[in-house]
């Protein structure tokens, strides 16, 4: 569980509410249902419009990543490939097939698999590569979904206050009426505004904080294949993988 995106969106709604109950204003008058519908709804819609069927269901299943990050343990693989590394030098590439059922991450099973099979250093960058970039380019699609969604709610929040507006002048007729419209009107503009800004944004930065993370364990693990490929030496396999370690971790 990432604590750190639990407590920031906690503070962000808090803020937001407090400072409504400091100007004496009421919780309820931020309920709006009809808002809702319009700025949430007319969202969706067009996101659905712009993105393909598995790049938006990608990114509706990546946003679960913002609270729940996927383990990206760059030291621990980067071990793992320097022992490879040692017992391939030491036994052959074929005592490495004894590591397979080991393995549960599909990417690095097929990259091993190749190794032990006998495969050239080239050979194992030239096939990973590709499923690099497959996977690479999907993941970035998927974040863009939620890129979108921050572009459209703010406009779309405009059109409920619009929408409201009309509402609004159609009972002009009822002076005391007025004031208590135009504000639920303008509500559709804070949904649009404060989703955008506190929701689709933040969760899009960090989706792409995690592929990012992702990528470079992967470019990782391919580096690393091929040098065992290549029988380097694991010391210089360790030093050389140590370049895709974060220094925070």
């Amino acid at each position: 569980m990432d604590k750190l995106s639990l407590f920031g969106l906690v503070v962000a709604i808090t803020g937001i509410i407090g400072g409504q109950l400091l100007e004496g204003g009421s919780i309820n008058v931020l309920m709006q249902m009809a808002a809702f519908f319009i700025v949430f709804g007319g969202t969706i819609g067009a996101v659905m419009l712009q993105h393909p069927l598995n790049v938006f269901v990608s990114g509706i299943k990546m946003a679960g990543w913002v609270f729940v990050t996927p383990v990206i343990d760059t030291q621990k693989l980067a071990h793992q490939i320097t022992t490879w590394g040692g017992i391939a030098r030491k036994d052959g590439i074929l005592a490495l097939e004894a590591q397979l059922k080991n393995i549960d991450e599909p990417f690095v099973a097929k990259g091993l698999q190749m190794l032990v099979d006998g495969n050239s250093a080239e050979k194992i960058r030239e096939v990973l590569d590709i499923d690099l970039q497959s996977y690479e380019t999907l993941r970035w699609q998927a974040a863009r979904v939620w890129e979108s969604a921050a572009g459209y709610a703010p406009t779309i929040g405009i059109i409920g206050a619009v929408l409201g507006l009309v509402h609004v002048m159609q009972s002009l007729g009822e002076p005391a009426k007025l004031g208590a419209g135009i504000a639920v009107a303008f509500i559709a503009t804070i949904y649009g505004v404060g989703s955008a800004n506190l929701l689709f944004l933040p969760i899009a930065g960090k989706l792409k904080i995690i592929i990012a993370q992702q990528v470079n364990l992967r470019e990782m693990l391919i580096d690393g294949l091929c040098m065992v490929a290549n029988a380097e030496n694991p010391r210089f396999i360790e030093n050389k993988l140590k370049g895709y370690i974060p220094e925070a971790s």
